[in-house]
């Protein structure tokens, strides 16, 4: 893109994107500023020609969140570059396009790791920031948003903040899972995580239903650093809710024999082949097993598998414990081309099981089974628009066919009643299906009214909009809707 006096109306390329799930996509308008100067001006020009704007890192949103049909969408990704890095204090300074890949590479070699990463290395600094990203310690450790000690935010109309706990605090605490309504994150300054090693011990354990999963997680709570469940969704009867757990420590330098090369890059790296296939083509391996009868094989043997393994600990890297999402290139592919949709829940302790409980048997019983089942245990954070809570949270991958796709739409609406019943809230960053009054029983009306008012402060054109904005906050979104196409 060139700066000056083109018009992004005619000029910006259009692309039909895509959300990571691939159910959901849009036509939009985008460009791709590569400094400050550039994003300010596009920011500028788009306000001129009436063009709402939504940011873009690497798309690894699952649903609407990065998608703005007939809009504009900048892509952040070229601003990319570490600014700064602290190997004493730990404490990186990046741009918003940097990517959790990026940052891990230029700090584990010093002995520091970032605090708290999400399934994949592939999301932006910026998308970490304006969804609060969270983690397999999210019990221990809290969320993205709890280890960014300050950022930079750009509105609409020009102003810069410097946001922290203590300086522009609302803005800090409104825009760290603010979806990118609020302006552009331009820069970002994280505390790491000090380890004395690059790998991790980690532990499988088993757990026949349910409640032993539940009951196993919780005596292994106080004695991880991080903890996560594998659900069979597709087990019944008794065995409804059996898993597999994975529970992992940071070890010394005494443990590690590799040390101190386990620290370098060449030693975090995935295997180029699984099962003996090279893991780019392993999707294609995959997609003719992508339904009911497939999937509740693979998870039988899986599960089988693992019970065999109960109570085996063994060393792995950062990397290989971290991104499991990141395995299999392109895995999403298996799911063919409807693509899927993945639904997160959070639950309050206290009703965590029982509601768990009930959301799987209803999906069997629809016979819309998700194929992928991840159990974390959370604890609450001070973010505006926050998922979190003191409680539990299961994501569900549910395929989409053209045939199912009314009927997984209704089923959403039925599991989601059951979790508002339960005081529970859900992840926008996986969000397909969320409506207005759902959201507002899930997080309130008196945080979507603070959230509303401090967007109409700093943007009160409403130039910052996305396709998710319009479908379950439109109170934020007022202005610029497109025709859809």
């Amino acid at each position: 893109m060139t700066r000056g006096p083109l018009s992004l109306r005619t000029d910006a390329s259009w692309q039909v994107l895509e959300g990571f799930g691939r159910a959901v996509r849009a036509a939009c308008r985008t460009v791709a500023p590569t400094d400050q100067e550039e994003l300010l001006d596009v920011l500028d020009r788009a306000k001129a020609e009436g063009l709402s704007v939504t940011f873009r890192g690497h798309g690894r949103s699952y649903g609407d969140a990065a998608l703005n049909a007939d809009g504009l969408v900048i892509d952040m990704t070229l601003l990319n570059r570490m600014l700064r890095w602290d190997p004493v204090a730990g404490i990186a300074e990046m741009e918003p396009g940097l990517t959790i890949e990026g940052l891990w590479r230029r700090t584990l070699e010093d002995g520091w790791w970032p605090a708290v990463v999400p399934g994949t290395m592939w999301p932006t600094m910026g998308g970490c920031l304006s969804m609060n990203v969270h983690g397999k310690n999210n019990f221990a450790v809290g969320t993205f948003g709890e280890h960014v000690l300050d950022f930079d935010l750009v509105t609409p109309r020009g102003e810069w903040y410097r946001c922290s706990p203590r300086e522009n605090a609302e803005i800090f605490y409104g825009a760290i899972g603010g979806l990118g309504l609020l302006g552009a994150i331009t820069r970002v300054r994280l505390q790491m995580k000090q380890v004395d090693s690059g790998l991790l011990r980690v532990e499988a354990l088993t757990g026949r239903n349910l409640d032993e999963v539940f009951d196993r997680f919780e005596q292994r709570l106080p004695e991880s650093d991080y903890l996560v469940g594998w659900l069979d969704c597709l087990a019944r009867g008794s065995a409804l809710g059996r898993g597999v757990l994975h529970r992992a420590n940071y070890i010394t330098r005494e443990e590690d024999a590799a040390w101190p090369r386990s620290f370098h890059t060449e030693q975090q790296r995935l295997p180029d082949t699984i099962l003996g296939l090279p893991r780019s083509q392993l999707w294609r391996l995959m997609r003719p097993f992508v339904h009911n009868p497939g999937v509740r094989l693979i998870n039988s043997l899986k599960y089988q598998a693992s019970a065999f393994e109960d109570g085996v600990t063994y060393l792995q890297s950062h990397v290989a414990f971290a991104f499991l999402l990141d395995y299999v290139p392109d895995w999403r592919l298996a799911y063919g081309d409807g693509g899927f949709i993945q639904y997160q829940v959070f639950i309050g302790h206290e009703a965590a099981r029982s509601t768990l409980k009930t959301i799987l048997t209803l999906c069997q019983k629809k016979g819309l089974p998700s194929y992928l089942g991840v159990l974390k245990r959370h604890r609450p954070d001070p973010f505006l628009l926050s998922h979190a809570l003191d409680g539990w949270s299961l994501a569900m991958d549910f395929r989409v066919t053209r045939a199912n796709r009314e009927a997984l739409w209704a089923l959403t609406r039925e599991m989601t009643a059951c979790v508002l019943d339960a005081g529970g809230r859900f992840y926008f960053a996986k969000d397909a299906v969320l409506q207005p009054d759902e959201v507002r029983r899930a997080y309130g009306g008196d945080r979507l009214d603070r959230f509303a008012a401090l967007k109409a402060r700093l943007d009160p054109d409403t130039l910052l909009v996305s396709d998710l904005a319009r479908r379950a906050l439109p109170s934020f979104s007022p202005r610029y809707a497109p025709a859809h196409v």
